[in-house]
């Protein structure tokens, strides 16, 4: 049985006035709801709440029960990140565009927070990608995703050459802007404008996505989510592309090395209202599949 939400910590976007006023009253009302609520240290500054209540994100992480992620689906890859390693449930409430992952309106967020309180909620897992680069056999660095890891040139209209291994085995080798690895989160996302396909958070599966191939053959294929992903750069690029971890990280890699790409051990605890559909999610932010 889940321990009791006695501590909630919050989360969001900083130096954002509205995220700001809807941390404010969210704070307010769980005030008078739970044994305690901290409030991660840079949003407590835009808040101007008293310093008892304001924490380090690893120490919220670390206190908290539960923890309401206020902002973009942004905001909460970057929080995804720190807080699947601690095994806390995470509620988003939606203060960017589309709002994947923060699935609650501001304008009803205070009688959905209330339910969940009260164990009305339904839990998802999603898990993460995990990527380190090696150079002649040494790690050169190393970081995860939730939506998708990109090989891209680091220059505009630069194309890059390079090779596939799945499992150890050669799968193919491409010349192409790049690639995109994506979990189902991230199927939705970059990987989708780059034409992958829509997978549903509960397939436990990656997709290798090419990057305006240089050929007519290419198409995007999908692998199980135990397979063993590695990338070569081959030597002959003149360029030094980089990786990006879902938009938000990015270290650069040079001609030769390998990016090694395996599935994280911990997963990310989401909490979404009662009625929560994908499918509805889909329709509503991307005009999918609706009635015509």
């Amino acid at each position: 049985m889940r321990k009791p939400f006695n501590t909630i910590g919050i989360l969001g976007k900083p130096n954002n006035p509205e995220v700001a006023e809807t941390a404010e009253i969210l704070y307010q009302h769980l005030g008078e709801k739970v044994e305690r609520v901290i409030v991660d240290q840079q949003m407590a500054k835009d808040m101007k709440l008293a310093s008892e209540d304001s924490v380090s994100r690893n120490e919220l992480a670390q206190q908290s029960d539960m923890v309401i992620v206020v902002g973009g689906d942004g905001s909460m890859l970057n929080a995804g990140r720190l807080l699947a390693n601690y095994d806390v449930p995470v509620l988003g409430i939606n203060r960017g565009y589309l709002g994947f992952l923060t699935d609650i309106s501001p304008t009803d967020m205070l009688q959905r927070v209330d339910d969940v309180l009260a164990g009305d909620y339904i839990e998802e897992l999603r898990f993460l990608l995990f990527a380190k680069v090696y150079r002649n056999d040494q790690q050169q660095g190393e970081s995860e995703a939730l939506n998708d890891i990109v090989l891209y040139p680091g220059e505009i209209s630069k194309m890059l050459d390079f090779e596939v291994y799945i499992d150890d085995m050669f799968a193919f080798s491409q010349r192409s802007d790049g690639i995109i690895v994506s979990t189902p989160t991230g199927s939705t996302a970059y990987a989708l404008s780059g034409g992958g396909p829509i997978m549903h958070p509960s397939i436990e599966a990656l997709a290798l996505v090419p990057m305006h191939p240089h050929t007519l053959s290419m198409r995007p294929i999908v692998v199980n989510i135990e397979s063993c992903i590695d990338i070569v750069v081959a030597d002959t690029n003149r360029y030094h592309p980089q990786i990006s971890c879902d938009g938000q990280l990015t270290f650069p890699v040079e001609p030769g090395d390998r990016i090694s790409i395996r599935k994280k051990r911990r997963q990310l605890w989401l909490l979404h209202p009662s009625d929560y559909d994908y499918y509805h999610v889909l329709r509503t932010k991307l005009g999918w599949g609706a009635k015509l």
